[in-house]
């Protein structure tokens, strides 16, 4: 019997083979493959039912309107996912298409129109226009890539939102107000119950269209074009076609988005598609992970669900210490040595606080913004200068702003540190003083705090998984 080859094979990268072999002995890949061995049928069933559910487990009409948000954010990022996931495009303008899908529904159904549409007709009529207008923007930018492309897309958005601003149809900035309540087959919708079923049949038929579309000719072109768009035009893939294709089918999923905001809103404004909206659908398919339809669902939920909790002041003190500890427990390894961590965190903080009310007693005068039980507990842990922040929860003076900067300055040295020993003991007076300035700086202030935090959790995501949670690594050859 011959004996292998000590040295490379030839059409082999040993050292993406070795790296590919060791993680597919991980736990998570190993979840991976027996997911992947799922029917797709049960796979629609467990994406379904935790939303089908939803309804029946809550009884805040603000929780309700809640639900139906998060199924619009699934579906903008599951129609963002179609041309920056599969296909590879930086389209910066995609939200343009969720605010014409609204605007299109005000156009005919509203009492300022005059007109009221049955939604079995208005809403396939919305998604045929909105994917006619990606088709036109794909038009002068299908030769372009990268950077370009998203100066182009970012151009059509910000157009978008002039022309919403000044147009006299859509009332400028006061927004269309009067809009009719979305009809089905005769049938008015006026409960958040009812406006919630629709979006997620919707959301499912989405589901269905897309997985059908990934496993066809059409999605494996998309994939490939993705990869290598060189190579793919090479082996005779329409690549341009291929380009418009994905303009259009992402933006027809987005005017179905709008179609069913509007009515279930009963009101939009040129606000309501602004560049804030964009990079909230970006997050959540980033972390969920490009490419994965999955991924792009569950991205949208936490992000969703992390604003609304980050909007009360109680929730947000929660979610946030226990984001952290968890962060700590994945990033430092071994496992004792981030309880480690917070332990010897926790004693700083009590020498500090100590060491304040004996020496500098209007270091801890001051109160915090917090009501839940652990504010309180933390009240008696952190610095809490007196004058630290006015009643309106903004920054009273340089101090306070010295101290946010020195606490993104300490986050950024921690990053340059080599050795692990010292990077875990550094570990310790960076965690106090983002406790110093969460709830001195951050807590007062949710609107800002909850986008600052999403971005932090981006990041430290990135760095520990840079494919998202559901998406695959990729394995680039320069």
């Amino acid at each position: 019997m011959s004996e292998a080859p000590s040295g490379p094979r030839i059409g082999v990268d040993e050292w993406v083979a070795s790296a590919e072999e060791r993680r597919q002995k991980t736990l998570s890949a190993r979840a991976e493959r027996a997911f992947e061995r799922v029917p797709p049928a049960a796979k629609l069933a467990l994406l379904a039912i935790p939303f089908a559910l939803y309804p029946f487990l809550v009884e805040d009409p603000y929780l309700m309107q809640v639900g139906i948000n998060t199924l619009i954010f699934v579906l903008l990022a599951l129609g963002l996912n179609v041309a920056v996931g599969w296909v590879g495009l930086l389209d910066l303008g995609y939200v343009a298409f969720f605010g014409l899908g609204a605007y299109l529904y005000a156009a005919v159904a509203s009492d300022y129109a005059g007109r009221h549409w049955d939604g079995a007709l208005a809403i396939p009529a919305i998604a045929v226009t909105v994917a006619v207008a990606g088709f036109l923007l794909g038009l002068p930018s299908r030769r372009l890539v990268g950077d370009y492309l998203a100066i182009v897309t970012l151009f059509f958005l910000q157009l978008f939102l002039v022309i919403l601003i000044n147009s006299t149809f859509t009332r400028g900035p006061n927004g269309i107000s009067d809009i009719r309540p979305l009809t089905l087959l005769g049938r008015e919708i006026t409960s958040l119950d009812g406006y919630y079923w629709t979006a997620l049949v919707a959301l499912v038929t989405v589901v269905v269209v897309l997985y059908l579309v990934n496993q066809s000719r059409t999605g494996r072109a998309w994939r490939a074009l993705r990869e290598d768009e060189l190579a793919a035009e090479l082996m005779t893939m329409p690549v341009n076609r291929l380009k418009l294709m994905a303009f259009a089918f992402g933006a027809s999923i987005a005017g179905v988005a709008g179609a069913i905001y509007a009515p279930a809103q009963g009101a939009i404004f040129p606000a309501s598609f602004d560049l804030i909206l964009l990079i909230t659908v970006y997050a959540m398919l980033v972390l969920g992970g490009a490419g994965s339809l999955l991924g792009a669902t569950v991205g949208a939920v936490i992000i969703s669900a992390s604003l609304e909790a980050l909007r009360d002041p109680e929730d947000a003190s929660w979610l946030v210490y226990i984001a952290v500890v968890l962060v700590l427990l994945v990033l430092i390894k071994p496992w004792w040595r981030g309880l480690a961590v917070l332990g010897a965190t926790a004693a700083l903080g009590l020498l500090v606080h100590e060491a304040a009310e004996r020496w500098w007693p209007s270091l801890v005068e001051g109160t915090t913004f917090g009501q839940a039980r652990i504010d309180r507990l933390v009240d008696g842990w952190v610095l809490m200068p007196a004058d630290f922040v006015t009643e309106e929860g903004l920054p009273a003076g340089a101090a306070a702003r010295i101290t946010y900067l020195l606490f993104v300055a300490s986050v950024l040295a921690l990053t340059l540190i080599r050795s692990s020993l010292w990077r875990t003991v550094a570990f310790v007076p960076v965690l106090y003083l983002a406790a110093v300035v969460w709830q001195n700086l951050m807590l007062p202030q949710p609107a800002v705090a909850r986008f600052i935090l999403m971005g932090a959790l981006l990041v430290a995501l990135m760095a520990y998984r840079p494919q998202g949670l559901f998406g695959k690594a990729r394995v680039e050859i320069v």
